[in-house]
């Protein structure tokens, strides 16, 4: 009997051939200040799925220049942006991958280097972001629509929201940095009401049919019960795929506490928990390194993908590694940081 993480399965018409996910993960230091793709990246990402990739979610581009995580981001803010990324489109689908790009907005993480006005849904204390008014949370709105438009163009798949590890979108759903007394700050549905109302003008403007919008939530923000009413609330938008990870975290609030038998840590045991109570794909990620891990989770039905973040840096050929059980090259886990954020051309290292 087939391993069923070789399954193939089908949204929204696109058929991906297996359950393995390359997380988004930004290629630092190779886009410019314009951020605009070059061939390192279509490199990059071709040789993810010519090893064998079901589903590659494109790092995160960020839908306003004023909003970027760093100076080196790709962008999405700009037709200009469009022939580029269709390159990397192209090159994916040449080797039978489904693609999608994630879109971000960091908020309040945006550095000095990028703007002198990060913004946030509120005050935070010890720093220095500008409330959002009204009105600029709509222009933000707008940008994360005209962003999903400009993925379209380009040929992607679908596109996923980034609204996870205290990012914009994460930020407004968050009781902890968000305290809003308006329409987009209160309980959780109104501190969703963002998001939720970016869902819905992506599927107005695209339509239903053809294109996976997907979502990257926190399975803690603040806490579990928060990330699986989140779910619920992006399942009943229209959301099609939710990829679970890291929300805001707080030292006066507990990490959900794992089983003692759960073989995986806190955040994959969020999104298995939170596979439970959605009837749409789910996807789990956060040190899963081996064939043997990953098949265990789809297996035994824990979640419908498993997303292969390290593995896929340090080995593109990942995917047809574990197909055919053979050891793919390992993560080093290189201290006192990743080498692949320093000079990635020179992960694993050795």
């Amino acid at each position: 009997m087939k391993n069923r993480m070789f399954l193939p399965i089908t949204i929204k018409g696109k058929n991906i051939r297996n359950r393995v996910v390359m997380p988004p993960m930004v290629y630092f230091g190779r886009a410019g200040n314009d951020g605009l793709v070059t061939q390192q990246h279509i490199d990059h990402y071709m040789a993810r799925a010519k090893g064998g990739t079901g589903l590659i979610i494109v790092e995160a581009a960020c839908v306003h220049p004023e909003g970027r995580l760093s100076n080196d981001q790709l962008g999405i803010w700009s037709d200009e942006h469009i022939p580029g990324l269709k390159a990397i489109v192209d090159a994916c689908h040449q080797y039978g991958a489904v693609v999608m790009i994630q879109i971000h907005h960091a908020g309040i993480k945006s550095p000095t280097s990028v703007t002198d006005r990060p913004v946030a849904p509120s005050p935070v204390e010890g720093n220095t972001a500008c409330e959002l008014t009204v009105e600029e949370i709509e222009e933000i709105r707008h940008c994360f629509v005209q962003a999903a438009l400009r993925a379209r163009k380009a040929g992607f798949d679908g596109i996923e929201l980034h609204g996870a590890h205290g990012y914009l979108l994460s930020q407004f759903s968050s009781s902890l940095t968000n305290r809003r007394t308006d329409e987009y700050g209160g309980d959780l549905v109104k501190r969703m009401k963002l998001a939720l109302d970016i869902i819905h003008d992506i599927r107005r403007e695209l339509g239903h049919k053809n294109f996976i919008i997907g979502y990257r939530m926190g399975g803690n923000d603040p806490t579990l019960d928060d990330g699986i009413k989140i779910a619920k609330l992006l399942e009943e938008a229209g959301v099609d795929l939710i990829h679970v990870s890291a929300g805001i975290t707080d030292p006066d609030i507990p990490l959900p506490e794992t089983p003692k038998n759960f073989p995986f840590n806190w955040i994959v045991y969020c999104g298995t928990v939170i596979n439970k109570h959605v009837s749409i794909p789910v996807i789990v990620v956060n040190n899963i390194k081996t064939g043997e891990e990953a098949a265990l989770i789809i297996e035994n039905r824990l979640a419908d993908f498993v997303a292969i973040g390290r593995g896929h840096l340090t080995d593109p050929e990942w995917t047809n590694k574990a197909m055919d059980k053979l050891e793919a090259t390992r993560c080093l886990d290189c201290k006192p940081r990743c080498r692949w954020f320093t000079v990635g051309d020179a992960c694993p290292g050795d």
